[in-house]
């Protein structure tokens, strides 16, 4: 082939068109990688992507681009398979996909293709890493004892550019121990692809980091465990239904950040008044100023039977099982009696709609950016709006994983409006800045993806809908010939009270109605679950048993019979039939 030496960044060949050259006049094997610049500590890569020829000096070309998107040619065998490496969502499912689509398009490339020799990396000290802090001098960061340059994913960020922008210049681990999906082997090697260096060998040993969880309560052995930081916990499905009250130790849990430790005797409410003015409350001043209130609320993630629509296609999120719900008989003061001592009042329907109550909570990230939430002014302050500001659950002190010492309780409304750690109070136009109100917890068509998703064209989930689950029997079990007995929950948002749970055990061809149990539900105000139970005849002849039970709530709203129609991205407002299947034990 000849002396192979670059000889042109995809210039023009004596043909007419932008066939890559070699140095001899023929055509070249040709990488469409980052070109590479000199800078103050060695090889650097740029912006911009070129195409670079390669032959016996591929360490010229190749040494520091490790592009995520490149294209191959060859002469003798025409046009190569392009492969391309989307990085846009490097901390979330999307890179988890691209790196997946990368991996599979990379196995089926031809075995024999050329590759370039590993070269080793220039070294940097950690005061030449933190110089490039900003976009203007490119942002470096260190994960071990290796330095990357991450200044094209800022932009991508999932997170926002302000976070990641937080880490420029030092180590990630301290702001990935906030997230324990950084540590999923395909973050990692995604991450292996911005690498321009290692840190010198006196100072590649990094410093311990307190872990931001450390504080956190312990928990109940028998949770089912979704992600340990933040922790993220549901019940066994057998154990949610055996009491109409779940125990606080089984209720699920659901923290977005770490559990904050809150110091009873300095802890303060403020609540912004109008005109700017403040209220500033003690734990005890505010059981002593206002009346206690008691109220029996369930409260459902958003997510919950996520793992269902993941079944379906992938979505991003927890892989919620049917758990992600609980009940439980909160105390506290009505938010309204809190609102209007602070000089706010009872407004009528159409001008309160236009004013949000958003919430605060002493739970935050390492910017200190606080997990936020808001609800429309009309739920908080309409006539006999039972929005609780709770410091009891089931009749003990707040546990510090579901809010000590005071949270908001906010009932037939999404567990992610019900704020934790409850800092402050505002009334705004707007609703609340929050990532969680504004970028989060939204429902869209299945036609939407991660690349069309426009999270401003959807309103934030209040109210939820219909939801119903089978708890008893598990999916697998094998059950008693002659008679079964299934048992489960039902439960409709905004209020609206279960009027009747359909079970079926033969995938929906017969029904039966199954008996109600649980709390007297107010019209309009059902705002706890009802428990159902249903015993049957086992049809006889039957090996096997597909279980079905879907709910009706007072709207006469019912749950769809299967997932495809209401799958989205995130996976959250699952609530198609539920089904679980069962062997039937010989006679």
């Amino acid at each position: 082939m000849g002396s192979l030496v670059p000889k042109c960044l995809g210039g023009p060949s004596g043909d007419g068109r932008n066939t890559p050259q070699l140095a001899d006049g023929g055509p070249a094997e040709m990488l469409l990688l980052r070109p590479i610049m000199r800078g103050p500590w060695g090889l650097q890569r740029t912006p911009r992507l070129a195409a670079v020829a390669w032959g016996s000096h591929p360490q010229v070309c190749a040494a520091w681009t490790p592009s995520r998107t490149y294209d191959t040619w060859s002469a003798g065998h025409g046009s190569r398979r392009r492969k391309v490496m989307a990085v846009g969502a490097l901390l979330g499912l999307g890179a988890s996909l691209a790196y997946g689509d990368h991996r599979r398009q990379a196995s089926e490339a031809e075995p024999n293709a050329e590759a370039a020799p590993e070269v080793p990396y220039p070294t940097f000290t950690r005061q030449e890493v933190g110089q490039h802090h900003n976009l203007a001098e490119r942002v470096w960061v260190t994960y071990g004892s290796e330095v990357f340059d991450i200044t094209d994913f800022v932009e991508l960020h999932p997170g926002g550019k302000g976070k990641i922008l937080l880490a420029a210049g030092g180590a990630l681990e301290p702001f990935w121990a906030m997230y324990a999906v950084h540590g999923q082997e395909h973050v990692l090697e995604i991450l292996q692809g911005y690498k321009v260096g290692e840190l010198s060998p006196e100072e590649s040993s990094q410093p311990a980091q307190g872990d931001p969880y450390s504080g956190d309560p312990p928990r109940h052995p028998a949770l089912k465990v979704n992600s340990l930081k933040p922790f993220n916990a549901e019940p066994p499905a057998e154990l949610l239904t055996e009491n109409y009250l779940t125990p606080n130790q089984l209720f699920f849990k659901r923290n977005h950040l770490p559990v904050p430790a809150v110091d009873p005797a300095s802890y303060r409410l403020e609540v912004e008044g109008p005109g700017g003015r403040v209220l500033v409350l003690s734990l005890p001043e505010l059981k002593r100023r206002f009346p206690k209130h008691e109220v029996t609320v369930t409260l459902q993630c958003a997510g919950n039977r996520r793992s269902e629509m993941s079944r379906v296609r992938q979505v991003k999120g927890l892989e919620w099982g049917v758990a992600a719900i609980s009940t439980a008989r909160w105390g506290g003061v009505w938010l309204r009696d809190v609102l209007a001592h602070a000089g706010y009042r009872e407004e009528e329907e159409e001008e309160a709609g236009e004013r949000h109550v958003c919430f605060e909570g002493l739970d935050k990230d390492l910017s200190g950016a606080a997990y936020g939430a808001s609800i429309p002014y009309r739920m908080a302050m309409g006539r006999g709006a039972e929005v609780l500001l709770a410091y009891e659950m089931n009749g003990e002190e707040l546990p510090q994983d579901h809010g000590y010492p005071l949270r908001v309780v906010v009932p037939g409304v999404v567990g992610a409006r019900n704020v934790k750690w409850l800092g402050r109070i505002s009334v705004s136009r707007e609703e609340s800045p929050s990532h969680w109100q504004q970028n989060d917890y939204k429902g869209f068509s299945p036609a939407v993806d991660w690349e069309t998703v426009d999270f401003t064209t959807a309103p934030a989930i209040q109210e939820l809908p219909v939801q119903s689950a089978i708890t008893d029997p598990a999916p697998g079990a094998t059950v008693p010939p002659r008679e079964l007995t299934v048992k489960g929950y039902a439960w409709s948002g905004g209020g609206r009270g279960v009027v009747r749970v359909d079970v079926s055990l033969d995938g929906g061809r017969t029904w039966h109605v199954a008996e109600l149990m649980g709390e007297e539900q107010r019209p309009g105000r059902a705002w706890a679950w009802r428990l159902w139970r249903l015993t049957a005849p086992v049809p006889p002849d039957r090996m096997e048993l597909d279980i079905v039970c879907k709910a009706v709530d007072t709207s006469y709203n019912v749950q769809p019979d299967t997932v495809e129609p209401i799958w989205n991205l995130r996976g959250v407002l699952s609530n198609a039939w539920h089904r679980v299947r069962v062997t039937v034990a010989k006679d």
